[in-house]
């Protein structure tokens, strides 16, 4: 009776993503034309949990005009920022079993300019991609480009963001692996030294595929991102796993080791790869749904909280994200209650 019961909890679970989609998950991610006001953001957009695209939404930003990799050179070039270096583009990574967080180097971005524009190498792949709100903490002198929150979003969730991040990077330098500039020098790059502990609004780092508990309203300023998207509800068909975490680490030779965090317990992540699954091994996801959107120039994502995601971009892609803290509401214990029901059915 008991095995029953629980095949009938595995037979809901599995049909609950297509149940939810017909109910709330558009086919293909909707475009605006201009920003809604507060109560239709909130109403329309928010309260489902519905993804949309936002056009002209930036374009009284001086930095749509003004930023360029040129731009960036002549006003904050000298600035150091820290910098995600990994051997492959994955800025967080299952490897084996292992997660596998990037190294950090604090340098100056006109070098970083530099790989971008192949005026130098460096072993691996660069993405400023620090978030902890590292716009306003490492980059303020481009604050004036923008604004500090998006009024209309600020007002319908009754708070400003906890973080406003700023991204930068190759096209290898991305939430999926490609092919990045390869080299066996660091060419005049001073050795690594720490960085400073910055405290982190965030719980998750960019990987492959992940989740965050904010509304994030992701605005491309140059180039283009390309998002990969799955709703909350396609959870049952998605799976993780526990990983031993760990950390890369670039030696002076501009090669790469994996160091194990020993004082961290075991992460759970996502192991699987969305633009080429392994569904001999996680055959439940050929059910998810996948939308695919892209972002460009002047336009803006809002990415729901809890939706999970899969980023890449262009070379020299220049965006800026504001994260607004979820509000931990039925919507959220029912998400809750969805992955505590996954996983104790062990369709994980």
């Amino acid at each position: 009776m008991a095995e029953a019961a629980l095949d009938a909890v595995r037979r809901e679970l599995r049909e609950f993503p297509a149940a939810a989609r017909e109910l709330s998950v558009p086919l293909a991610v909707p475009y605006l034309d201009k920003p809604p006001t507060p109560l239709h953001f909130y109403r329309d957009w928010v309260c489902p949990s519905r993804p949309c695209i936002i056009r002209n939404a930036l374009q009284h930003w001086p930095a749509l005009q003004k930023w360029s990799l040129p731009y960036l050179r002549a006003t904050v070039g000298s600035t150091e920022v820290s910098v995600a270096v990994t051997p492959d583009g994955y800025a967080d990574a299952v490897r084996g079993d292992r997660f596998v967080m990037p190294a950090e180097r604090r340098v100056p971005l006109s070098f970083v300019l530099d790989v971008l524009e192949g005026r130098a190498q460096h072993p691996g792949v660069l993405y400023v991609q620090k978030q902890c709100s590292n716009l306003p903490t490492e980059l303020p002198q481009l604050l004036p480009d923008l604004e500090s929150h998006v009024p209309w979003a600020s007002e319908a969730l009754g708070k400003v963001p906890d973080a406003v991040n700023f991204w930068l990077g190759e096209a290898a330098a991305v939430t999926s692996s490609r092919l990045g500039v390869q080299g066996s020098q660091h060419d005049g790059l001073p050795p690594p030294v720490p960085l400073p502990s910055i405290p982190c609004p965030r719980a998750f780092f960019m990987l492959a595929v992940h989740k965050d508990p904010y509304e994030n309203l992701y605005c491309v300023v140059s180039g283009q991102k390309h998002f990969l998207l799955h709703p909350p509800s396609d959870r049952p068909f998605i799976p993780y796993e526990l990983y031993t975490p760990a950390t890369y680490q670039l030696t002076e030779e501009g090669t790469f080791k994996v160091v194990d965090e020993e004082a961290m317990e075991k992460v759970p992540w996502i192991p699987l790869d969305p633009l080429a699954p392994d569904l001999a091994r996680y055959p439940s996801y050929s059910q998810a749904q996948a939308l695919r959107c892209t972002v460009r120039a002047g336009e803006m994502l809002y990415l729901p909280a809890l939706w999970f995601h899969h980023v890449q971009q262009s070379q020299g892609c220049i965006a800026v994200n504001f994260w607004y803290d979820m509000e931990y509401d039925l919507k959220y214990s029912y998400f809750q209650l969805l992955d505590s029901l996954t996983k104790a059915s062990g369709l994980d």
